[in-house]
């Protein structure tokens, strides 16, 4: 960190404190926090209010410290190591406590327990996480991803599994480009992918295969609405779409091309009808709503048409890693692997 972000107000990655709080609670739950997101500074000896920067007095300095270092290793669990220094800043001193982005997530107050004491960060704030934030910790945590998970009280047949081959091996085909030659899905290939586990020479459904096949067991929903002007102020029209993942991405990407403005361009006599949206880039945001969105949310993906913009809304925080900074720099980073598998296959 540099002077111009000490200054620079809180942020998701930086929270001021004036000194110690008698309970230490009031900082390790963003210490948490931290921990569960992209990680971030506490920075002591600064007011939250104003930003100005009144240092730590002297003879508190290394009592203050030691204070710190000691409340976050024994609050929280997993142990969490921050890294604890002094920083000289227009005459006087600051301590500025760094927390890592955590691998062994959730990370919580062991006092709470688990279901009480993950936070996690929004913004400037730090926030209590909810069952489905907590449930998404624990998948990274444990470097799993969920729709690779086998999926509770579903069963399968060798029948249902012949259809879902034969089903992603036709849109395949139909998306494909002309003379290329696409190879059938095989159960060899749905268990590479993820969407089958073979556990005691048994085949087994993950979550990814409940998703492609519009199974009820992993709630799959896309709701759509028409707004009249720029808020959600008036409906004008709502529909709501359930079924395998490609009617999900067929059906809403319908529903937004029947809802925009169509216009027209003249290519010498020709005519030509053009909407207001490239088709392409709306088809192109539905599909990446569905494939990275978090199944473990079971809230629906929201598909909003308004006078002036569309705007498409994906269930689920960000995935361990990911932040928007770099995905401006074109990082990118899969949520559910079996359906990044299965949709890069059908095109």
């Amino acid at each position: 960190m540099n002077a111009e972000q000490y200054l620079a107000g809180e942020s998701k990655h930086v929270e001021y404190k004036l000194t110690i709080p008698k309970q230490s609670i009031n900082y390790t739950k963003t210490v948490v926090a931290f921990a569960n997101c992209q990680g971030g500074h506490i920075i002591f000896g600064v007011e939250n209010n104003t930003w100005q920067v009144k240092g730590i007095p002297e003879d508190q300095v290394f009592v203050i410290k030691d204070a710190i270092a000691n409340a976050i290793t024994d609050s929280c669990e997993p142990m969490i190591l921050p890294d604890i220094s002094l920083r000289d800043y227009q005459g006087r001193t600051i301590i500025d406590v760094a927390i890592q982005p955590g691998m062994q997530r959730p990370y919580y107050i062991k006092s709470l327990g688990r279901d009480q004491g993950t936070f996690v960060r929004i913004a400037g704030t730090t926030r209590q996480a909810d069952e489905a934030t907590i449930k998404e910790l624990m998948f990274e945590g444990s470097n799993r991803s969920f729709d690779k998970a086998p999926c509770l009280g579903l069963t399968i047949t060798d029948e249902s599994v012949d259809r879902l081959c034969e089903r992603m091996t036709d849109i395949a085909k139909g998306n494909a480009n002309s003379g290329e030659n696409i190879k059938p899905v095989t159960r060899r290939q749905l268990l590479s992918w993820g969407v089958l586990i073979e556990r005691d020479g048994e085949l087994l459904p993950t979550n990814a295969y409940a998703i492609l096949t519009g199974n009820e067991a992993v709630r799959s929903v896309v709701q759509c609405g028409v707004f009249k002007g720029n808020t959600k102020a008036v409906f004008v029209d709502r529909r709501q779409f359930v079924g395998p993942a490609w009617e999900l991405i067929e059906q809403a990407y319908q529903y937004v091309l029947r809802n925009i403005h169509l216009g027209v361009r003249f290519d010498g006599v020709y005519r030509h009808d053009v909407y207001e949206i490239p088709p392409d880039a709306i088809r192109e945001l539905i599909v990446n709503a569905i494939v990275h969105r978090s199944y473990i949310d079971h809230s629906s993906i929201q598909v909003a048409v308004y006078d002036n913009r569309l705007e498409i809304t994906s269930p689920g925080r960000l995935p361990m890693g990911q932040t928007i900074e770099r995905m401006r720099e074109g990082y990118s980073k899969i949520r559910n692997e079996a359906l990044a598998s299965a949709f890069e296959y059908m095109g």
